[in-house]
């Protein structure tokens, strides 16, 4: 243990100030706390190791098909496009419900925008919706 003389003791300057050091753990404790919760959202995707395997003809029979389009509005079912997500999500939950056993094909651009199709998979997967295809270009 380091001892100070009284004397030193007794001088302004002599005492040590730990507020600098109690600042830095306080932050270092709160960036803790905010990042130890975080919960990772994952949406698991299948991807076709080989191009040809993902590459096959489309049977037009029971299946109901999804395009994401560049330009909004960005969703249409059965090539017939809707004005905006809740507009498409009602049509769609709709003939969804009305053919079970269909299967979704979603066919999206390569020009449109991610978030459109992450909302589509989202509400897909949220209803449980597994029997789907993706649509990819060679």
């Amino acid at each position: 243990m380091i001892r100070v003389p009284e004397s030193a003791a007794d001088s302004a300057g002599a005492s040590v100030d730990l507020t600098p050091l109690i600042d830095i753990i306080f932050i270092v404790l709160v960036f803790l706390l905010l990042t130890a919760n975080t919960r990772l959202l994952a949406l698991p995707v299948d991807v076709p190791e080989q191009a040809e395997s993902a590459l096959g003809p489309v049977s037009e029979d029971k299946t109901l098909a999804v395009n994401v389009l560049a330009a909004a509005p960005h969703y249409a079912l059965n090539q017939t496009p809707y004005r905006g997500w809740e507009e498409f999500k009602s049509a769609f939950l709709a003939a969804h419900s009305q053919h079970p056993d269909y299967t979704v094909v979603v066919a999206a651009d390569k020009h449109a925008p991610i978030q459109p199709l992450m909302q589509l998979l989202a509400l897909m997967q949220a209803r449980q919706i597994d029997q789907t295809q993706i649509l990819m270009e060679e």
